[in-house]
């Protein structure tokens, strides 16, 4: 594959370089977010997202599309698995020396960058939903693509092609995903017992236990389906 690696490579060495000047606590808080952190930080605002999309008139598809989000992430992960045996491209720190590798524990094939498909994914998915939190998810994934590189774990083109992995992956399948999804949601709604997961009752009406029991919230769980 070194007919299309050399600015790949290029880039590579620039960006971990990077890395030389940099006190060992910021490589190892880069790593962190490279693997965990920012998967975290997009999950969190996603639950954000949800608590917000409860209060909306348009309640059931938001939470729906919400939904869609993980499991939009799923489905780009799948999609990439036989990608990546097909490729079949090692890791730079396997065919490249001089690099300071900030993520120990990675042997397997580095095209797509699964992480890259996966936040993006989330991002995208959480966007299309609240486009506030959403345009902070996507930034989130971007810097994780770049600490994948800053890590010398994966090459540019791997994260630039996670990047799109994941939001094609998203993108494409939302018409089909809210029109299962929906319904699910609206039947959530609609129970008295679990119906605050997908629709929170108006502000300024007191929340007793015994509501659940009462006409009330099942009509206004409707209205909101509606």
């Amino acid at each position: 594959m070194s007919d299309w690696d050399s600015p790949d490579v290029e880039l590579l060495y620039r960006v971990n370089g990077w890395s030389d000047s940099v006190p060992d606590w910021g490589n190892s808080a880069l790593g962190f977010a490279s693997e965990y952190g920012v998967i975290l930080g997009i999950m969190l605002l996603g639950l954000w997202a949800w608590w917000t999309a409860r209060r909306r008139p348009d309640a059931v598809t938001a939470v729906a599309g919400l939904m869609w989000a993980p499991l939009g992430a799923c489905v780009a992960y799948l999609v990439n698995y036989p990608i990546r045996e097909l490729v079949a491209r090692p890791r730079p720190f396997v065919d490249h020396e001089g690099l300071n590798v900030l993520v120990a524990g990675k042997d397997g094939l580095s095209f797509v960058s699964d992480h890259s498909a996966l936040v993006m994914a989330l991002a995208v998915g959480i966007f299309l939903v609240n486009r506030r939190l959403g345009v902070l998810a996507i930034l989130l994934a971007l810097f994780q693509g770049f600490c994948r590189v800053y890590t010398a774990v994966h090459y540019p083109t791997d994260v630039v092609g996670g990047l799109a992995l994941g939001t094609a992956a998203v993108l494409l399948l939302a018409p089909l995903a809210l029109a299962l999804l929906t319904p699910l949601t609206r039947a959530v709604a609609a129970s008295p017992r679990v119906g605050r997961l997908v629709a929170a009752p108006p502000e300024g009406r007191a929340e007793r236990g015994d509501e659940a029991d009462e006409p009330r919230p099942l009509a206004h769980s409707r209205d909101l389906a509606a």
